[in-house]
This record gives structure tokens, C-alpha cells and sequence, in this order.
């Protein structure tokens, strides 16, 4: 199939995006990568008059590498931030998520920013931005607010972001000292969708645990973090009960069943995926004393 006809937009600058945003309204839809916008408009799952097109704005496409963050450009492709060496020293869990994404191909023309934008439970990085407590910067017609992942996403495909406003950037705030990470996902195939994943960080402080989170992709409907420093706070790496942990994040997470796995599969999925995850980032704090990784 192919698209319904639309009108093309292509602004050369933000506040002329955001001025056709609040022209067209909800009539309007934002092209990026259109990595996940150019499916749905083929199967006719929406039909917009009106693409607004950003690549040629200009400005969007860095990633900074900041003291407390890592921030990143709406127009910055998944496998630029993937192999960006800076981002990878400040923040590897951009890294171990990203190399889940979909494929090469994609993460070649895809966004980091659409991909939060298009708010799917089965993307990987809304969880990211959820574990590690990140920004989303938004332009309209009222100014630039900060939005943060709670407030950014109200459902499944569905954010706050007002119809005349634009996801310019996000911003990876650095974890503190002593905190690794780790992620994993389970697909049927390589490149599909995620049954389920988890993403984790631990930190470690004088050869305990001090602090212990999991975010999640395909078992919640919008990206949450479980804290699980009470299960594993004040153990050691090697003495801590990561099968308790599992069975917490299985009595936390409510998956639904569809064509890919049943409801029971994913919850059983996230368990185990948690406990592993969760080990392999204390096992890597516990290594790399002083800083995160």
C-alpha cells in the first residue's frame, strides 16, 4: 500500500516547524528518520494532510558530550549515537541499548529523538530515557519547555507534546559514581520487535550495592523504572539475590498477550531478563571503581 496524498513541509529552521505545526494541527505529522511514521502511513494507520519535514533544519543533528549529560540533536541518527565514542565513554547503556534496535539499515536513517516521539512500549530507547531520568526538550509557539519522562509519555503511541510543539532534543543525564549498566532483550529474530528487555543499573559503593533500577521495553505500556535497592541494597555482587529481584519485577510488570507471546511468556521473559541484567551490571561496578560505565 501507499500513503494518502499530503502536503510536504520542509522548514529550514524550528521556529518556522513550529509555525507550520500550529498552521496544520492535528492534520499535521513530523518526518524525521520516518522509520516508524513511513509504515504506519503506508498501511494507512494515519493519514495527515501535512508532513512536516525537519531535515533540513539546522542544528539538530549534534550530539554533545556534557559534564552531566549527554544531549542529543533530533535529527541524529540511532547508529551515529550508537558508534559516537564520546556518548559510549559517558553513557555504555546508549551503546547496549542501541545495538538492539531494529537493524543496521534502520538505525542508519532512523532517530534516537522520533523514535521516543513515536512513544512505542516496544522501543528501546523511551526505556533508556526513563532508567536514566532524562529530558525531553520541546519548541512551540509559547516558548521551549523541559519534559520529563513521566509527563512525556501518557499511553502507548502517545505523549504530552502539543500539537504546534517539536521534540527538538533529549538529553542522558551521566550516572553517578560507582553505577554500571547492562541490557538485554528476547526477539523471536534478530531485528524484531522485543518480547521483552530490560535495562538495568546498579551502583556500587565500598563492594556493596547502594542503589538498584530496571526499566523496561514490551511488558509496560508506557516506560517505567522499578527501584529494587530494597531487595538488593547493602548486599555484595556476589551474595546478592537476584532470583528475588526477578520475582519482584515479575509481580511488577503487567504485559498484555498479542501475536508474538502470551501475557505469562513476557512476565516470565522480564524476570529472567532482570536477573541477568541486573547481575551483569553489578559484576561490572564492582570492576570499575570511581565511575559509571
Amino acid at each position: 500500500m501507499k500513503p494518502a496524498p499530503f502536503v510536504h513541509h520542509a522548514p529550514r529552521s524550528v521556529e518556522e516547524a513550529v509555525d507550520v505545526l500550529a498552521q496544520v494541527g492535528h492534520d499535521g505529522k513530523v518526518l524525521a528518520g520516518g522509520q516508524s511514521l513511513i509504515p504506519i502511513l503506508n498501511m494507512r494507520l494515519a493519514s495527515p494532510g501535512h508532513l512536516v519535514d525537519i531535515n533540513r533544519v539546522a542544528g539538530l543533528d549534534r550530539v554533545e558530550v556534557r559534564d552531566g549529560d549527554v544531549r542529543v540533536g533530533a535529527l541524529v541518527r540511532h547508529a551515529e549515537l550508537e558508534h559516537h565514542e564520546g556518548a559510549y565513554a559517558a553513557l555504555p547503556l546508549l551503546r547496549q541499548a542501541l545495538v538492539n534496535v531494529a537493524h543496521p539499515a534502520i538505525r542508519n536513517r532512523g532517530t534516537t529523538v522520533g523514535s521516543i516521539a513515536h512513544a512505542d512500549a516496544a522501543g528501546e530507547m523511551p526505556a533508556i530515557l526513563a532508567l536514566t531520568e532524562g529530558v525531553v526538550e520541546a519548541a512551540g509557539p509559547r516558548g521551549t519547555r523541559e519534559i520529563s519522562p513521566a509527563d512525556f509519555f501518557l499511553g502507548a503511541l502517545e505523549t504530552c507534546l502539543a500539537e504546534d510543539e517539536l521534540a527538538v532534543a533529549v538529553r542522558f543525564p551521566r550516572f553517578s559514581p560507582g553505577t554500571a549498566t547492562a541490557f538485554a532483550e528476547s526477539a523471536r529474530r534478530h531485528g524484531d520487535y522485543a518480547m521483552a528487555g530490560v535495562a538495568a543499573a546498579v551502583t556500587v559503593v565500598d563492594g556493596v550495592i547502594t542503589d538498584a533500577r530496571t526499566s523496561f521495553v514490551s511488558v509496560t505500556d508506557v516506560p517505567s523504572v522499578l527501584d529494587l535497592t530494597e531487595v538488593l541494597g547493602g548486599s555484595e555482587p556476589a551474595d546478592a539475590d537476584w532470583a528475588a529481584a526477578a520475582e519482584v519485577v515479575r509481580g511488577h510488570v503487567e504485559p498484555e498477550a498479542d501475536i508474538h507471546a502470551t501475557a505469562d511468556y513476557r512476565r516470565m521473559l522480564a524476570g529472567e531478563l532482570a536477573r541477568r541484567v541486573l547481575a551483569q551490571a553489578a559484576q561490572n561496578a564492582a570492576t570499575t571503581k570511581g565511575s559509571s560505565h
